[in-house]
């Protein structure tokens, strides 16, 4: 990937958490002792599920939190590989709530606020799942706000999850440089008016949305790039 130029204006950064800053493939991984060679295949579809059922409860008006959202999808996930063990449900669920920051998250979020910057997580998890994640991966010092559409009782894409950072640092949509794993995520906050930067990590084509993200980088300390020092 080409390094992408600095975007003017930007005063805060903005990330998505589960699969952005934090591992999602983390609990799985964790687990394969008694996974075996299936502990991809397990995180891929739980975690397809867990977002397939946060846009279906969205669209039904039918809210649960994310922690919930995780455990049926992980139920799903389960029973199609013909699993049916509670107590590995529990270890995978438990390492859910604590997964792997990325190798560069630390250094970048670091390296932002030495810039004056503020960084935020917006997030669709339950704020307690967010807390003791973010902890656990040593990244609560680094973050001035973990922002969560709990309150909301909706997921992204919705436009008033994106509002929730313009509301809490009151800046207009195109300040916030937001930071996003997922391309689904990254056209709503594009959409949004946020400049955005898909983190595309694994070189996927580009979603085929209305509004493009400002940049795609392949890793978070690309991200640095786009700010000014």
């Amino acid at each position: 990937m080409t390094v992408p130029s600095p975007i003017a204006g930007i005063r805060a950064c903005v990330f998505d958490a589960y699969g952005t800053l934090l591992d999602v493939n983390a609990a799985a991984r964790g687990c394969r002792d008694g996974l075996g060679d299936r502990w991809e295949e397990l995180a891929a579809l739980w975690r397809a599920k867990q977002l397939e059922y946060t846009w279906l409860r969205s669209l039904m008006g039918r809210y649960a939190d994310f922690w919930q959202v995780t455990g049926e999808a992980l139920d799903y996930a389960m029973e199609r590989q013909g699993l049916a063990d509670p107590a590995l449900r529990g270890r995978l669920m438990d390492l859910y709530r604590r997964l792997d920051a990325y190798p560069d998250a630390v250094a970048t979020l670091s390296a932002l606020r030495a810039r004056g910057l503020r960084t935020a997580i917006l997030s669709n998890g339950s704020p307690s799942m967010l807390a003791e994640a973010v902890d656990s991966a040593r990244l609560t010092p680094l973050l001035d706000d973990v922002l969560s559409v709990d309150g909301l009782r909706v997921y992204k894409p919705h436009p008033s999850v994106y509002q929730l950072a313009c509301d809490r640092y009151g800046l207009p949509p195109e300040a916030i440089l937001f930071v996003s794993a997922n391309g689904w995520d990254a056209g709503g906050a594009a959409a949004f008016g946020f400049r955005v930067a898909w983190l595309n990590r694994a070189g996927l084509p580009a979603e085929r949305l209305p509004v493009a993200p400002a940049a795609v980088v392949g890793s978070l300390s690309a991200v640095l790039s786009l700010v000014a020092e």
